[in-house]
C-alpha cells in the first residue's frame, strides 16, 4: 500500500482486504447492482461533458500572472547591459539561470535556462547522448551492442515514457513503493544489465501518485552509477518542486549533493520549469547538469539554436524576482488547487469507504492523485465513466505502451475543473468504480456456482 509522504486515508483494495461487498449473497449483489445501474442512469441523463485526464492550470491558476505581460515594459536589456532582443545567449540570460539555481537548488553556473517545454529539453538531451554521447562521441549510446534500455518508475509519466519509446528504447517497469522507487530492485536490475542507461524520476510529488522520495532513496540513487553500465544517466525531473499545498511541506534531499559525494555528479540531468507557476505554455524550462555533461550537450543545443527567447527570460525574472517570489505566488495556487483535492478524496471516503473498493493516495502538493482500482477494473471504470460524460486519463497512461499489467491504475487530475464539476464528476466516477466492482464479484460468483 502506498502511504509515504502523503497524508489523509488510504482505502484497501478489494481483492485484499474486502469486507462490506464480499460479505453480500448474489441476491443482495443483485440489489446493489441495479441500485447503481438507477444511480448511473440519472448520471447520464444529466448531460455531463467534464474532462479529468491532464493536469492544466486552471484560468484563475494562469491569472496570478497576469502582470507578466507588463513586466518587459519597453526596457529590453538585462543587469549587465545585454540586449535581450537580439541573437545569442544559448544557456540563456544569467539572471533566469540564477532564477533556476534557486528552484533546484545548486549553482547557477550547472544551469540552462531554456524555452517553455522542459519536455523539449528532455527530448533533445536524450537524443545527444544516443546519437553524440553524453560526454563525447565514444560514449554515444548507439555504440554499443544490443538495444537501449531504460528504467521507468511506475506508476508514472507517459510522457516520459513516450520520449524513450519514440527513441526505441526497451523500457523496464521499476516498482514504486512507500519511499520512492524500489532501490533493491533497481541495484539488481543495472548490476546484471550494462545495456540499462537510465532511469526517469519525478522525485516530489510524483505523477501519478503524489510520492516525495525519501533521503536514503535520493542517496541510494546517487550510487548507482557505481554498479550501473558506463555512461548511466538519471533523469530527474523536478516538476513540482514549488508546488506544495501548505506552509510546511515535505523536503526533497539534494540529489547532486549526493551525486558529489558519491562521485557520480556527471551522472545526473536535472529538470525543471516554470510551466505550472507561471503560463502553461509560455514558461521557462531549465536544465541542470555538470559542466562536462554541459559541454557536450551544448555543442549539440548550439546546432539547433541561436537561443531562447530571452525576452520571455526577462519578463520572468521581474515577475518572480528569486525563490521567495516564487513561494509567494505558489501559495496563490495552493489556495485554488487543494481545495480540489480535498474534494476529490471526500467523495472518494464518502462512496467507497464501506464497501473498502480501491485505494488512493492523498497527495501534499502537485498535480494529480492516483486510484487504484480492483485488479482488472480500470478499463471498465475509464468507459463507465465516459459513458457518462466525465472523460479520464486512459487506463495503463501511467504505463510503459499503455500497458498496466494489473489494470487498476488510474490518473485522476483535477487541477483544471472547477470546484463545482469535480462535484459533478467524482459521482459518476465513484459509480462507475462500484458498479464494476459488483459486476466483478457477480461474474465471479456465477463461476463458483
Amino acid at each position: 500500500m502506498l502511504t509515504s509522504n502523503y497524508t489523509g486515508s488510504t482505502k484497501p483494495s478489494l481483492y485484499n482486504d474486502a469486507v462490506m461487498l464480499n460479505d453480500l449473497s448474489r441476491d443482495e449483489l443483485i440489489s446493489r447492482e441495479r441500485a447503481l445501474l438507477e444511480r448511473f442512469a440519472i448520471h447520464k441523463e444529466a448531460g455531463l461533458a467534464l474532462d479529468l485526464t491532464r493536469g492544466k492550470p486552471s484560468p484563475e491558476q494562469l491569472s496570478l500572472s497576469d502582470e507578466l505581460d507588463a513586466m518587459v515594459g519597453g526596457e529590453f536589456r538585462a543587469s549587465d547591459g545585454t540586449d535581450l532582443r537580439n541573437y545569442g545567449g544559448l544557456t540563456g540570460m544569467s539572471e533566469a539561470r540564477e532564477l533556476g539555481a534557486e528552484l533546484l537548488g545548486i549553482g547557477a553556473e550547472d544551469v540552462i535556462a531554456g524555452g517553455n517545454s522542459s519536455l523539449t529539453l528532455m527530448y533533445q538531451y536524450l537524443l545527444h547522448a544516443w546519437l553524440h554521447g553524453p560526454l563525447d562521441t565514444k560514449t554515444a549510446w548507439r555504440l554499443e551492442p544490443g538495444p537501449t534500455k531504460f528504467l521507468c518508475v511506475v506508476p508514472g509519466y507517459d510522457r516520459h515514457f513516450t520520449i524513450v519509446e519514440n527513441l526505441g528504447f526497451e523500457l523496464l517497469n521499476v516498482r514504486l513503493t512507500d519511499s520512492g522507487p524500489d532501490m533493491d530492485q533497481i541495484e539488481d536490475l543495472v548490476s546484471s544489465d550494462p545495456s540499462i542507461k537510465g532511469i526517469w524520476c519525478v522525485p516530489k510529488y510524483s505523477n501519478p501518485t503524489g510520492h516525495v522520495y525519501a533521503d536514503n532513496t535520493v542517496k541510494r540513487l546517487a550510487h548507482i552509477p557505481k554498479i550501473a553500465g558506463p555512461n548511466f544517466r538519471i533523469m530527474w525531473d523536478n516538476a513540482y518542486a514549488v508546488h506544495d499545498f501548505d506552509d510546511n511541506p515535505p523536503v526533497l534531499a539534494n540529489i547532486f549533493s549526493h551525486c558529489e559525494t558519491a562521485g557520480t555528479k556527471d551522472s545526473v540531468i536535472q529538470f525543471a520549469s516554470t510551466s505550472k507557476v507561471t503560463r502553461a505554455g509560455a514558461g521557462i524550462s531549465f536544465l541542470a547538469a555538470s559542466q562536462a555533461n554541459r559541454d557536450s550537450f551544448i555543442k549539440t543545443l548550439g546546432i539547433q539554436t541561436i537561443g531562447p527567447d530571452k525576452l520571455n527570460q526577462l519578463r520572468h525574472v521581474r515577475f518572480l524576482k528569486n525563490i521567495d517570489g516564487i513561494r509567494v505566488l505558489m501559495r496563490g495556487h495552493a489556495a485554488i488547487v487543494k481545495p480540489k483535492f480535498d474534494l476529490v478524496v471526500q467523495h472518494l471516503t464518502d462512496g467507497l469507504t464501506s464497501d473498502s473498493i480501491g485505494s488512493w493516495t492523498t497527495p501534499r502538493g502537485g498535480y494529480f492523485l492516483s486510484f487504484e482500482a480492483p485488479k482488472g477494473l480500470a478499463t471498465e471504470i475509464v468507459r463507465l465513466s465516459a459513458e457518462a460524460g466525465v472523460k479520464l486519463t486512459p487506463a495503463g497512461a501511467t504505463f510503459p505502451h499503455g500497458q498496466d499489467p494489473n489494470n487498476s491504475n488510474i490518473r485522476i487530475a483535477p487541477t483544471y475543473p472547477s470546484l463545482d464539476e469535480i462535484d459533478q464528476a467524482m459521482p459518476v466516477f465513484v459509480t462507475a468504480v462500484s458498479l464494476a466492482a459488483v459486476r466483478k464479484l457477480l461474474q465471479s460468483s456465477e463461476k463458483h456456482a
